[in-house]
């Protein structure tokens, strides 16, 4: 289920809390811990019947979005759906958040051509400039997960971040603490990049998505797609924490920094 803030501390607590910090236009959404009870439509938009452009050789299809025992799986699966061969699973937020921690406890699909995703967007679809935060594990090694933003479209700031045992052989927690003058990443609780350059840091407020799709065409970055069966990314929880608020649940990054 995905708990707003305030009802996860007393009221007397937040009274002593200093209260968050100015979020940036547009952004809309509140903190939130989401642990999948239930997929809330209400809250979550499912993807369904459209790709995102010919690069992808798959459509999202509701049918491959499911939640069970806690979890929420993300499906690849060589059913046709719309003009592709295939159909794979995404969710998004339906609001629009700012600076804090964004954190994922997530484990990424198996297979060469796929991209298992957990990341942050805004666009032209949204009458917005093409901003984006990325963690990003590719099926062609899954011992590592990628980091990336984009800044009004402008990419190319990838960096590639072990991830030990593998992202595809158990649960492994993502995070990003995203601030107006710096940008941390962090894999299973360890800092593993810092971006401070003002060209490189994203303003935009920002939908909140899972993913897990795949490809034929980008083989050099993903893989070359080879289908051994479904494919899943699973999640067990995802939660954004807003700037100035406090951490919402033990481990948390949030805990650390704000």
């Amino acid at each position: 289920m995905h708990i707003p803030l305030r009802k996860t501390f007393c009221a007397a607590a937040l009274l002593l809390s200093a209260g968050p910090l100015a979020a940036q236009d547009g952004a809309n959404g509140a903190s939130f811990v989401e642990e999948f009870d239930r997929l809330d439509t209400a809250f979550w938009y499912v993807s369904d019947g459209w790709n995102n452009g010919a690069h992808q050789n798959c459509t999202w299809s509701k049918n491959e979005v499911s939640v069970e025992g806690g979890r929420l799986s993300l499906a690849f699966d060589a059913r046709p759906a719309g003009d592709r061969r295939y159909a794979c699973g995404e969710i998004q937020t339906r609001k629009r958040y700012g600076y804090g921690t964004y954190e994922v406890r997530m484990k990424a699909a198996t297979g060469p051509g796929l991209n298992s995703a957990f990341f942050t967007f805004i666009g032209p679809t949204d009458k917005k400039p093409h901003d984006e935060i990325d963690f990003e594990v590719l099926g062609k090694d899954t011992n590592r997960v990628q980091l990336n933003q984009y800044v009004a479209g402008k990419g190319g700031n990838e960096k590639l971040v072990s991830v030990k045992g593998g992202a595809d052989s158990g649960f492994n927690d993502y995070a990003f603490v995203w601030q107006k003058d710096r940008l941390r990443y962090y894999v299973n609780g360890a800092l593993v990049h810092e971006v401070t350059d003002p060209q490189k840091l994203p303003s935009n407020a920002q939908k909140v998505f899972l993913s897990l799709w795949g490809t034929d065409t980008l083989s050099d970055w993903m893989g070359r797609f080879a289908f051994a069966g479904k494919a899943t990314l699973q999640v067990e929880r995802i939660a954004f924490t807003a700037e100035g608020e406090p951490c919402q649940f033990d481990g948390s990054v949030a805990c650390l920094v704000n």
